[in-house]
């Protein structure tokens, strides 16, 4: 990334900028008018601009080349200079939203100071906004479970390489979170990382929004590809791009280069593609919805984002990072789950994943009581509540219409199902939580029906009833 970009119309101007921050260790570019600004700014983003006011014989002046590239690169700080006669027009364009200006002749050293303090007001708005976006999605890749630490792995394994990475999983699994990590992990965590949800743009709009476009009347507006020049462009729900679009993505994937929407002009960009989806894209394939082409070059990498189902283990962990965030955040007090609130969301269905446990927890602090501990009772669709979950919170109305044996070996079933699999299958745990030796445990479990087996690295406990009545029906065997 080039340190500072200078356009003045004057080449001596521009020389001795150049050699002063050259000899100061800065890279420098430099420009002459707006339109070799702007081809400068999209085929590498400057830290900072050193801008004229008046640049003759150019189709915009220096404001109106301030006011493009604050709406279409708001993170790059601008520094204007300017002649003596121009003093109100400079304050004017610090007014709107210029870092500083320099009167003409200018002082070296002044130029100098003022330099540095713009790239580090840069660095640090850069740095906020990474930071804000990474809360924003739901923080860093939290979690010790078997599932999330195997995930982790992978992740900073393809992160240290270029190769592009398709992410699957269902909805709030964590994806965004994913990508993002793979991005701070690269040798690109210190340039842009650009988001677009395909589901969320008409698909009219789509190509501008991706390539951008150009107008007679108009300065160029950049796409997603171009703002993501040098870094990362993660395109969520890519399933749902619009058929005619892919193959323009396809080309842009092997070439690196597009024209925007309207214009003629080649913009050549170096762009690290992470796509994600929730759709099965094999199918599809299949059903002539998806480019079979275009997924062999998204998919070089398949990863799979694991379901919270998989994780159950770092649930409180993920509880407490969202009400440490909520409660800073929105100025509420701060409350922690208690144990009886921690086993109810470790064995909760919680289809929405991720997402919906960062809703619950937003929505508890908000409209929950007064004392410093979460009781289950206060969670979303708590006791209570005829949101027909299954599991072990939605059988007390089928126990009721039981006798009370099968009642009690229904409860029981579902009891030790949803404690396995809140301890990620580890029956010394489970047996050590519910009070039991663990070879009865182990013998229960065959009574009852219950076994294990291995989805995903994660051992899951399910109901096993023909198994169950094979067992009683042998113990009941005569000899």
């Amino acid at each position: 990334m080039t340190d500072v970009l200078i356009v003045d119309d004057e080449a001596d101007i521009r020389e001795i900028i150049s050699e002063l921050l050259s000899d100061e260790g800065y890279s420098t570019g430099t420009a002459y008018d707006a339109d070799s600004a702007f081809a400068a700014i999209e085929a590498a983003p400057p830290g900072l601009i050193i801008l004229d006011i008046w640049l003759q014989g150019s189709r915009m002046d220096g404001i109106e080349i301030l006011k493009s590239v604050k709406r279409d690169n708001p993170g790059i700080p601008i520094v204007i200079i300017s002649g003596h006669g121009n003093i109100e027009v400079a304050v004017a364009a610090v007014q709107q939203g210029a870092y500083d200006f320099i009167e003409k002749p200018f002082n070296m050293n002044q130029l100098l100071v003022v330099v540095a303090r713009a790239l580090e007001a840069g660095r640090l708005r850069r740095e906020n906004a990474r930071l804000r976006a990474a809360e924003a999605s739901g923080g860093n890749l939290v979690g010790s479970s078997p599932a999330v630490n195997a995930l982790r792995n992978k992740l900073e394994r393809v992160a240290r390489g270029g190769s592009r990475v398709l992410l699957t999983g269902g909805p709030g699994a964590g994806k965004e979170v994913s990508a993002r990590y793979i991005h701070a992990h690269s040798d690109r965590s210190d340039q842009p990382f650009v988001v677009v949800n395909a589901a969320s743009i008409e698909p009219e709009r789509m190509e501008e929004v991706l390539f951008g476009s150009e107008h007679p009347a108009h300065p160029p507006q950049a796409g997603v590809f171009e703002r993501a020049h040098g870094g990362t462009l993660f395109i969520d729900e890519v399933g749902d791009m619009p058929y005619g679009t892919q193959s323009k993505i396809l080309r842009v994937l092997i070439d690196q280069a597009f024209t925007r929407l309207g214009g003629a002009t080649t913009v050549r960009v170096d762009v690290r593609v992470i796509s994600a989806s929730n759709r099965d894209l094999q199918s599809e394939i299949s059903e002539g919805r998806f480019r079979e082409d275009l997924f062999h070059r998204l998919n070089v990498v398949p990863i799979e984002v694991p379901s919270l189902e998989r994780r159950r283990e770092d649930i409180p962990e993920l509880a407490e990072m969202f009400l440490e965030m909520f409660a800073r955040e929105q100025g509420l007090a701060r409350r922690r789950l208690s144990e009886g609130a921690i086993a109810t969301l470790q064995t909760r269905d919680l289809p929405g994943n991720v997402r919906q446990l960062r809703n619950m927890m937003e929505q508890v602090l908000i409209l929950g009581g007064d004392s410093p501990e979460i009781e289950a009772d206060e969670l979303p669709g708590g006791a209570g509540s005829a949101d027909g979950e299954p599991g072990l919170g939605g059988i007390m109305g089928l126990v009721a219409s039981l006798p009370l044996r099968e009642a009690r070996e229904l409860f029981e079933r579902e009891y030790l199902i949803a404690q396995i699999n809140r301890f990620g299958g580890n029956i010394s745990r489970t047996a050590s939580f519910v009070g039991m030796e663990r070879s009865a445990l182990h013998r229960k479990l065959k009574l009852l029906g219950v076994v294990t087996t291995s989805r995903g690295g994660v051992r899951i406990a399910f109901a096993d009833l023909e198994s169950a009545e094979r067992d009683t029906v042998a113990a009941g065997a005569p000899n």
